[in-house]
């Protein structure tokens, strides 16, 4: 299928699965003041409508295909972005139940680089040259069709750190890595706004932010940043991603 807009999924006639309607439901409750979600950029999105969605049905040959193929339709629209933060659209990709089963979080986790693997290996475009290839690497972050892509995994297990569990589907929400860099980069604004979303992230989690949270421009890693363990002592010590060829 076609991303489905945001919109398109809150209108009665929308007539897709049930469970779609239960992954926006399950964000508004989040993502709706006085809710206290630490993200202010995705509580904006959401307010003005922007999110994209993209439902995974099953694990299927042809239902990775159409995520893929909706992957690609996503890179394409956010190459068309003007650059302000009030027209930015960030990309839900949902996982049904039948796709990835509940499970304890490492399972979630395992499955989502799965995905982001298959991404990888189907991907009718070049590494770009400017991004390292070996997640271990500084400067490297998961591209696709030649951009660069920050993913993060939100899971049903979530218990403590309800930051990343928006509800009873397993998400992806992806965004070009850029925008980060704009929103929240390496100047004194950028630093003020991580610093106020890590403080409500903090507040919101009941727990100290994640010490994983680097800064992509200093050569930090990125990828323990993609799927974080649910207290802050756990963290994988090698990302499950192999560039093709290795």
């Amino acid at each position: 299928m076609a991303l489905v807009s945001q919109s398109t999924l809150a209108d009665p006639s929308y007539r897709g699965a049930d469970w779609h309607g239960h992954v926006l439901e399950d964000l508004a409750q989040r993502l709706t003041p006085p809710s206290g979600f630490p993200c202010t950029f995705s509580q904006n999105a959401f307010r003005r409508s922007l999110v994209m969605f993209s439902f995974v049905e099953d694990t299927g040959a042809q239902a990775l295909a159409a995520m893929r193929a909706d992957l690609a339709e996503y890179v394409a629209l956010s190459r068309q972005w003007d650059g302000q933060i009030n027209t930015a659209h960030p990309l839900v990709m949902a996982f049904s139940a039948t796709a990835v089963p509940p499970t304890e979080l490492a399972g979630y986790h395992a499955f989502g680089w799965d995905m982001i693997q298959n991404w990888h290996d189907h991907d009718p475009a070049p590494w770009p040259d400017d991004v390292a290839r070996d997640p271990a690497a500084p400067f490297w972050s998961m591209c696709f069709a030649g951009m660069q892509l920050f993913i993060n995994m939100s899971a049903p297990a979530h218990e403590r750190r309800k930051s990343r569990n928006l509800g009873r589907h397993f998400l992806f929400i992806v965004n070009p890595r850029e925008r980060f860099d704009m929103v929240a980069g390496e100047t004194p604004e950028g630093r003020r706004v991580r610093s106020v979303i890590r403080a409500r992230a903090e507040a919101y989690d009941g727990m100290p932010h994640a010490p994983v949270l680097g800064k992509y421009l200093k050569g930090e890693l990125e990828w323990p940043q993609y799927a974080l363990p649910d207290d802050n002592d756990n963290f994988p010590a090698t990302c499950p991603f192999r560039p093709r060829g290795t």
